[in-house]
């Protein structure tokens, strides 16, 4: 598919404008009603499935209130950031319990060198993607996995426990976004942006396929969001209408996404574009149920005070520079792009049927 010079143009102007310790974690229970169980799950990719590889620094804010500690109105009892770009649990949290687990495995960072828990190891970090981002500095997606081969090479990570293995692998849109190095990882030219989303996808299923060969037995996969509905994109209309060119280059991506991994047996691509349309994006009269559970669906609930702040951002003399909502029960939008703990429970029940049904169906070597 090839853009008119003036579409391409205008998309890439739009794309530039972006600016604790877990603990062990138990087994799957008999009753989840799958014929097959999964004990553990890797888990590689960016902010929507980062549960605390991050450092504890001031440059990352999810380590600081209100992010992992602002669970409603009256706020946490005890407000303990745990690392995750939302107000509690993300999405890898609501997938560990579809396997049975009770919440994400423990973050690469914070667990102890040479081991590996059993419920088994999140290697995400925030703002990652399948290209560097040298204003970020985090790992690649390439890099993650290579961390995971490393440990399974050494033995820290067992074959017998990829016997029961599912992988998560979630790239969002950094790729996309302002300070990507777009240099290196386009080689030729940027005149295509089409191209360039291919080699992006490309590199996705590269990655997947590896952690294939390498023994995980299941691999889930995101495909874009919506990412012309982030708050990020609809704060310059109010938070009325989502970007239409934003949202067309994500479709680009997901038709890539579906052509490279459709004949993959052992992989289930997370419709994430269609559940996260039908909760803030949806024609009049229709959209999901889980969408009457939202007001005002593409307004955050943490909103920066100031044009260039940002959600949890405090002055030097302590006082917030931000506005949180009353209930974020009530909002999909946690900050400028990532969901709510209500949002992302909403996005994976319109994803579980399917995703069950991947789970149950045989390995296929």
């Amino acid at each position: 598919m090839k853009l008119m010079p003036t579409v391409f143009c205008l998309l890439l102007v739009v794309l530039a404008l972006d600016g604790a310790r877990v603990e062990a974690r138990g087994t799957p229970s008999a009753d989840q009603g799958s014929k097959n169980q999964w004990s553990s799950m890797f888990v590689f990719g960016d902010g929507f499935v980062d549960n605390g590889n991050l450092p504890k620094t001031d440059t990352w804010r999810q380590w600081s209130y209100p992010y992992g500690s602002y669970l409603n109105s009256r706020g946490s009892a005890t407000p303990v950031p745990t690392g995750r770009l939302s107000n509690y649990w993300i999405q890898s949290d609501f997938i560990a319990r579809i396997l049975g687990l009770s919440e994400a495995p423990p973050s690469y960072r914070l667990t102890p060198h040479l081991s590996c828990d059993p419920s088994g190891m999140t290697f995400a970090f925030g703002g990652a993607g399948v290209y560097e981002v040298p204003d970020k500095k985090v790992p690649t997606l390439a890099t993650q996995v290579n961390a995971f081969t490393r440990l399974l090479n050494a033995g820290v990570i067992s074959k017998q426990q990829l016997q029961s293995s599912v992988a998560l692998v979630s790239i969002s849109g950094s790729d996309y976004m302002t300070g990507a190095n777009v240099e290196n990882a386009f080689l030729s030219s940027f005149d295509d942006i089409d191209s360039y989303i291919g080699n992006v996808t490309t590199e996705i299923a590269k990655n997947v396929g590896k952690l294939h060969r390498l023994g995980v037995r299941k691999v889930l996969v995101n495909n874009m969001h919506p990412i012309g509905c982030t708050p990020l994109r609809t704060s310059s209309n109010n938070y009325t209408t989502c970007n239409l060119l934003a949202n067309y280059a994500a479709t680009v991506h997901n038709i890539n996404i579906e052509h490279l991994m459709g004949n993959k047996n052992n992989a289930h691509i997370l419709d994430l574009y269609t559940a996260f349309t039908d909760i803030v994006n949806h024609a009049p009269g229709e959209g999901s149920e889980q969408s009457n559970n939202f007001k005002r669906k593409l307004t955050p609930c943490c909103e920066a005070s100031t044009e260039l702040g940002y959600c949890g951002q405090v002055s030097p003399s302590g006082e917030r520079l931000y506005d949180l909502c009353k209930n974020p029960d009530k909002k999909f939008y946690w900050d400028e792009s990532y969901p709510t703990t209500a949002g992302w429970e909403a996005v994976t029940e319109a994803l579980e049927e399917p995703l069950r049904e991947f789970l149950d169906r045989d390995y296929v070597p």
